[in-house]
């Protein structure tokens, strides 16, 4: 599973590493969240801003309790309906993005103490399977801006700048506060063919255990 801030490189590691597991022989099975079935296609529409409330004062987007619930759903639905399966047939599934995400997201946007926040997100995702490896690709907060200046379209609902610089300092605290799971972090501040040897070979490892 691969894990980072908008920009860090998630989509484009989950690609080079599927590629490079079939051509090992690893049959491998590519996906993401939110992810394609219909939860996960309601929530894009929402990062995009096709999709809104009425509020009191006019349309806006959910309240961070409602999407952590639509991530919570769509997690469970993703799993039963598409990892799961795969992973019963053998197949190595990569997932950009999954439990951390929504850890890390959620947990920020809340009107809440962060603490608070975060203990309400896990348990959310407590019947949610704990992922056999945890990749998260840390790069400066500037860096993935520029990145995600330069695939163009318009900012998603979680893309501001302010919000990404402290996802960028609560995601390097994820190993330490779930020393039970296995997580890894990487140098996502590198050519992408770096990466890419250093995320291949985490999983190599962990597919050879």
């Amino acid at each position: 599973m691969l894990e980072g801030v908008d920009g860090s490189g998630t989509s484009t590691q989950g690609a080079l590493l599927s590629t490079a597991l079939w051509e090992r022989g690893y049959p491998a099975h590519l996906t993401r969240e939110p992810s394609d079935g219909p939860i996960g296609v309601l929530i894009r529409q929402i990062l995009t801003r096709r999709f809104v409330v009425q509020g009191p004062t006019g349309p806006r987007p959910p309240r961070m309790e409602t999407m952590a619930l639509l991530f919570a759903a769509d997690r469970l639905d993703h799993l039963e309906n598409e990892v799961l399966p795969n992973l019963g047939d053998g197949i190595t599934v990569v997932c950009d993005r999954y439990v951390h995400s929504s850890i890390a997201y959620q947990t920020l946007t809340a009107r809440t103490d962060d603490e608070e926040a975060l203990a309400w997100v896990r348990t959310l995702n407590s019947r949610a399977r704990t992922p056999d490896l945890i990749m998260i690709l840390n790069v400066p907060a500037e860096v993935a801006a520029k990145r995600r200046a330069r695939r163009g379209g318009a900012e998603e609902l979680y893309e501001d700048n302010e919000l990404q610089q402290r996802l960028v300092e609560f995601y390097s605290t994820l190993p330490a506060r779930f020393p039970d799971q296995p997580t890894i972090s990487i140098d996502g501040n590198r050519p992408a063919e770096e990466v890419h040897a250093e995320c291949l070979a985490a999983t190599l490892a962990k597919l050879d255990e």
